[in-house]
């Protein structure tokens, strides 16, 4: 989870922080950051937006304070909280209504409350926490000319469900008395499909009251949700509506929160359990493009230098490269929160390996993490894809979330191998696979690009039949549908739609194989349907991966699949995946692969994941590892002089016909290191402070083969001025 933390010493230097001004960024609502400090010059990130995170008065500042604070130095200012935990003690304790509701908190069949902080449970969403948010948060918000508000992480245990306000909203939603969902997995599917409906309300109820306060004084409210990934939350036994806010008029988009705390989660393949973060970022941000994008809303992705867990610096660095690389491998998005907790990056110290010190974020981690923030300001959308075949699609739904805890009748899922068992094998052979959301469905664009979809009912469930007429009408007009799965766990036969109301079906596929026109108990085999094809593959997927060397049956029927039924080419294997990205080279070398080639790309490239930036002729990806370039010879105007990597932003830019000058800003006591593109090798470099004073110490070297000029300074906020003269 994402914690605010504020550290000693932040809030007595905001004082003297807030009389001071900068030049004010002109915003695209590109890119963000999220933060619960008010500003100080060793965090100014210069991204387009601050977030600010919760409304409370924090010491001696309001959350006004905070909130102008960003403001004066030029920030578009946003608001986010926590819509399933906050420091809402006000609530919890009694000072707003005169009662203390400590007693909402999510509890275990133990009774334990579970806790995020100290009294700060994870509330069930009853209405009166929905009124709180809206009158002592929502309003406070928007009356502070804040148009643009994220609520964060509507998360509710699958491990929870045994208290009296989650039993009383059972009996609300259900018409019959709360059953305990240890008892039974249909008890277990009802509890959690409630846990994701309480959610989905208090949403609704929260974003409609922001839209119809904002209306009232004039303003066009913005509600965004801040949320860790469906495979995420599946994976980590939490419920939440996901996919579903989609469809909401009152939600106008997402942030994407994937970070390494996330992607780190063990997953088998071939056998073994171990991380394999890229490959899991990679699952991680493409089930959120595929909640948001055949809705058109706006997505955020997120990625984090750090993460909750304590580490060292040199396992940050590498786990972000991953991460970072797996972002930005979706060339559709292109808004970014470039980091979250800017205080906890920049201002808190972390273990040195192998000794009891720690230190502070190292200059050569955060000039290179400032080089890919200023990056993802300019990253371009493309209309490329990742190299290799992308027309399989992995359907998931929501439901995924519901089968996660605890265990009945011996079914187990273990570290969420059933939806890994369908996705590994092909991201570990080069194949860019989609995830696709069943309830986007009914949406044209949801299957538009997909010629083969994975299905299996083994770990989740169709919540509408609809969705069973929209495949339907899929195959028969030309696609390919590959369902795996015995349909043998306990919650095929739970209480939904397939087996009541009329419904008399034992399991979902039996419903969604009649309406193909195939043996609603069909065995292994191929089905024409209209112009499409059904493949029935009676097994579990999880097998596909928990076992040594299990995939290559599967893998072969999607290669029959796609190359014969779908007549969409031969599907290619390979270790990489590598997306052309205007500049940008971008790469990424797939290990426990029958090759153990590396990806070589000529040159001249900056390597961007240096903080050197080191103009190179060739460079070899190997194995294991990723890669950020940018690709000199890709540069539009090549006569024009412009910086085309650096540890800064870049204000303020005027170019003669033999000069060119411009200012860099980046947080306080970070190092900058730059290249400049010119016409020509300069005759002088002047580097000066805010004050006007010539910068002595300021280091330059050109490189005549790429013609370009790497500056280095120390940091400012405030600014340095560079005048560059040829």
């Amino acid at each position: 989870m994402k914690i605010p933390i504020l550290f000693g010493g932040l809030l007595a230097l905001s004082v003297s922080a807030m009389a001071q001004n900068t030049d004010p960024i002109v915003s695209k609502q590109k890119t963000a950051f999220q933060t619960s400090s008010p500003w100080i010059p060793e965090i100014d990130v210069r991204s387009d937006i601050a977030i600010v995170y919760g409304a409370n008065d924090h010491g001696n500042l309001t959350f006004e304070q905070r909130v102008k604070s960003w403001r004066d130095h030029g920030y578009e200012v946003n608001f986010m909280t926590g819509i399933a935990w906050g420091e809402y003690y006000d609530y919890f304790l009694g000072q707003w209504d005169g009662k203390n509701h400590l007693g909402v908190g999510q509890v275990t069949k133990r009774g334990d409350t579970i806790m995020h902080g100290h009294n700060m449970p994870y509330v069930v969403p009853v209405q009166s926490f929905i009124d709180y948010m809206k009158e002592r948060v929502v309003k406070r918000v928007i009356d502070a000319n804040i148009s643009t508000i994220f609520l964060e992480e509507p998360e509710f245990w699958a491990r929870a469900g045994y208290s009296a306000p989650f039993k009383e909203e059972w009996q609300k939603y259900y018409g019959f008395p709360w059953k305990p969902q240890d008892e039974s997995a249909e008890n277990t599917y009802l509890a959690n499909k409630l846990k994701y409906h309480l959610y989905y309300d208090a949403i609704k109820q929260v974003s409609e009251y922001a839209k119809s306060y904002g209306k009232s004084k004039g303003m066009n409210i913005k509600v965004f949700i801040a949320t860790h990934s469906l495979v995420n939350y599946s994976s980590w036994e939490i419920v939440s509506p996901e996919a579903s806010l989609a469809s909401l008029p009152s939600i106008d988009g997402y942030i994407a929160q994937v970070w390494t705390g996330t992607a780190r989660e063990q997953t088998f393949f071939d056998g073994k359990a171990k991380e394999r973060v890229f490959e899991n970022a990679f699952l991680e941000y493409g089930s959120a493009v595929s909640m948001t994008a055949p809705t058109k809303r706006k997505v955020f992705l997120l990625t984090d230098p750090i993460e909750d867990r304590v580490h060292d610096w040199s396992d940050y660095k590498r786990n972000y490269q991953a991460t970072f690389t797996a972002k930005v491998l979706y060339p559709m998005v292109d808004n970014y929160e470039v980091m979250p907790w800017p205080e906890r990056i920049y201002t808190h110290p972390y273990p040195v390996p192998n000794s009891n010190e720690k230190t502070l974020i190292p200059h050569f981690y955060s000039t290179q993490m400032q080089i890919m923030v200023n990056a993802l300001n300019s990253m371009p959308l493309s209309a490329n894809r990742v190299s290799g075949v992308n027309g399989i699609g992995v359907l998931m739904s929501n439901s995924l979330m519901f089968q996660r805890f605890p265990t009945h009748n011996g079914f187990e899922d273990p570290r969420f191998s059933i939806f890994y068992g369908q996705t590994m094998p092909l991201v570990k052979r080069g194949i860019p696979v989609q995830t696709v959301h069943m309830e986007n469905l009914g949406y044209p664009a949801t299957l538009k690009d997909i010629k083969v979809l994975v299905m299996s009912y083994s770990n989740m469930k169709p919540m509408t039949p609809d969705v069973h007429t929209n495949l339907a009408k899929w195959v028969k007009n030309g696609g390919v549908l590959v369902y795996i799965g015995k349909d043998d766990d306990p919650y095929q036969n739970v209480m939904e739609w397939w087996d009541t109301k009329g419904n008399n079906f034992t399991a979902p596929s039996q419903h969604l194989f009649k309406l193909l026109g195939i043996d609603t108990k069909a065995a292994d085999g191929s089905f024409k349907v209209g112009k499409g094809t059904v493949y029935v593959m009676r097994q579990n997927p999880k097998d596909f991966i928990m076992q040594p060397g299990n995939d290559n049956a599967y893998i072969d029927i999607l290669k029959k699949a796609y190359e014969k039924d779908a007549h969409a080419g031969e599907l290619t294997f390979k270790n990489n995946f590598y997306l052309e990205r205007g500049p940008y080279d971008i790469i990424s070398v797939m290990d426990e692969n029958t090759s153990t080639a590396p990806y070589k790309i000529k040159g001249p490239v900056i390597d961007l994941f240096d903080p050197t930036l080191p103009v190179l002729s060739e460079k070899e990806v190997q194995p294991g590892e990723q890669s950020l370039l940018y690709a000199v010879n890709r540069v539009i105007n090549k006569s024009q002089p412009q910086v085309l990597a650096a540890a800064a932003r870049v204000y303020d830019e005027k170019a003669t016909t033999n000069s060119y000058s411009f200012t860099a800003k980046s947080p306080a006591n970070t190092e900058n290191v730059m290249r400049v593109l010119l016409p020509a090798k300069p005759k002088e470099t002047v580097v000066k402070n805010a004050k006007g004073e010539v910068i002595n110490d300021a280091k330059t070297s050109w490189d005549g083969s790429s013609k370009t000029l790497l500056i280095g300074f120390e940091n400012s906020p405030d600014g340095v001025g560079i005048n560059i003269k040829w």
